[in-house]
């Protein structure tokens, strides 16, 4: 749904409202120049710590720190004006106590204007979760491929394989969602298991190489638009090359500076004309 046309910016209820209606669109953003094209098109955007590996060059989210998401969330607040923005808990800002959780969110919430947070956890997370909603912070539950414990996962694998992993991701789901988060992120888990899970919840799923079946799906931008670097996961589409573009911008750049076309008379200011040589 474009939000065009919207009075004032999609809240969570709206999200929360959307479970089997029109599917939920949602993408990354870490800057206010980003969050601005992005926001008529979306119903939220989500300031993912994902901005560590494509903002800050690291192999994993993992460096990530809580003062890092508050900075990228508060420039794609400002950025926005119609999409509900949800701000990622970075790794080791919740997972103590919940206590430590919540003092981390409601940092979040007052230091960026955003609308909810969103954590990695099923089961494990689900006393922390009840704990941030019975306070009145929303919460946008993350299952399944959870990034932040990749070194537990050894590497970026796909999760719920087999009957007795998937039996495992389902009562993360169902433990989330019994906690009182408003939604579930579902990434990189066989289709069919991401299909079960949105019939079985009454609360709206977010694909993320999990299944068309989901209430809504989420990408991160840059790997959309082409660009970070070559590689493209199995669940991202490729709609343009701006990568490939930006570089042949540079390239012409570079050559007009270097024989002096560029800049030119016309960027330059009290620029007098070039004298006329002798015939």
């Amino acid at each position: 749904m474009s939000t065009t046309s919207q009075a004032r910016r999609i809240g969570v209820p709206e999200i929360r409202a959307r479970k089997g209606a029109e599917p939920i669109v949602s993408l990354t953003a870490y800057t206010a120049p980003m969050a601005r094209m992005l926001d008529p098109h979306v119903d939220f955007l989500l300031v993912g710590d994902s901005l560590g590996m494509v903002v800050y060059g690291f192999d994993s989210t993992l460096p990530v720190t809580l003062d890092m998401m508050i900075a990228h969330g508060a420039a794609v607040v400002r950025g926005s004006e119609y999409a509900c923005i949800v701000v990622d808990m970075p790794f080791s800002s919740y997972e103590a106590s919940p206590e430590q959780a919540y003092h981390s969110a409601a940092r979040v919430l007052a230091e960026t204007g955003c609308a909810a947070v969103k954590l990695e956890g099923g089961v494990s997370m689900s006393e922390t979760i009840a704990f941030l909603t019975a306070r009145g912070i929303p919460v946008l539950a993350h299952i399944g491929l959870t990034p932040q414990s990749v070194n537990a996962f050894g590497g970026f694998r796909v999760q719920g394989r087999g009957e007795e992993h998937a039996a495992a991701v389902r009562a993360d789901a169902q433990a989330v969602e019994k906690a009182g988060a408003f939604g579930i992120v579902i990434e990189g888990v066989p289709e069919p298991l991401a299909r079960t899970i949105t019939e079985e919840t009454t609360i709206p799923t977010i694909g993320i190489g999990a299944s068309p079946a989901c209430d809504g799906q989420v990408l991160v931008t840059e790997d959309m638009i082409g660009m970070f670097g070559s590689f493209t996961p199995k669940f991202a589409k490729r709609y343009a090359e701006l990568g490939e573009t930006l570089g042949d911008v540079a390239a012409t750049y570079a050559t007009e500076v270097r024989d002096r076309s560029f800049p030119g008379p016309e960027h330059c200011f009290d620029a007098k004309p070039a004298p006329k040589k002798d015939s």
